[in-house]
């Protein structure tokens, strides 16, 4: 899953190069983006890196290569400066250049009512990381897992949630949600850089994503930096 800020920040290089034949500075990006700080656009290209979308050349100064484009990425919706491209924000239907989690499908094999769920990268259980937005496989889950509503699967990283028996390697089974009641299990982003599985509760008029293991303490957020992305419906977990 690239981050709404890490896609916007990857089209923008992309645009820029287009038309000029030159990446943009570390300023250009900062204004664009309208971040405070050059900090956050070297965040930002080194997880654009990690993730294979574009490679930063050696020894020549401000030269990046864009190597791909997010999959769903439409050139008749290209961004022009002062556009800010639309991205999944935990809705469906609405136009967007990140495809959302594909809703579940029967499986093949539907002889005990299973359904296929798309596996769409990992989340952290931990400190915050950008969760990766790419159908890497598809698992089998019971259907009565499921309910109603769109699914989709992330691998948990870290180990925040123990208390809640939800381990680093298990996989747990998202339903897509805008919303979420105090207590419920959510994928969080936070300032539309960071995802990380919590649980959802209010501090007045903040939000608090809390851990369920004494090591992580309660981070606090104010509304408007926290967007609720799916609830916690199912875990899967191996044993070797």
């Amino acid at each position: 899953m690239l981050t709404r800020k890490q896609q916007e920040l990857l089209l923008f290089i992309h645009e820029r190069m287009k038309e000029s034949g030159v990446p943009p500075s570390f300023d250009e990006m900062k204004d664009a983006l309208d971040l405070a700080s050059k900090s956050g656009i070297h965040r930002l290209i080194t997880a654009l890196e990690e993730r294979g979308f574009i490679r930063r050349l050696p020894n020549r100064a401000r030269a990046l290569e864009v190597i791909k484009l997010p999959e769903a990425y439409n050139p008749s919706l290209q961004p022009r400066r002062g556009f800010s491209p639309s991205v999944i924000e935990g809705s469906l239907g609405k136009p967007q250049l990140v495809a959302p989690p594909a809703p579940p499908k029967v499986a093949n094999d539907d002889q005990n009512g299973s359904v296929s769920v798309p596996v769409m990268g990992r989340i952290a259980a931990g400190v915050p990381i950008s969760a990766i937005q790419n159908n890497t496989h598809d698992i089998t889950v019971p259907a009565d897992m499921l309910g109603s509503g769109e699914h989709y699967a992330l691998e948990v990283r870290g180990d925040s949630m123990i208390d809640a028996g939800i381990f680093d390697g298990d996989t747990v089974i998202i339903r897509n949600a805008t919303t979420a009641n105090p207590g419920d299990i959510v994928v969080a982003l936070v300032d539309d850089e960071e995802a990380t599985l919590k649980r959802f509760r209010r501090k007045g008029a903040s939000i608090a994503l809390e851990a369920a293991n004494p090591a992580y303490e309660t981070r606090i957020f104010g509304p408007d930096r926290v967007k609720v992305q799916g609830k916690l419906v199912g875990l899967i977990r191996r044993y070797h």
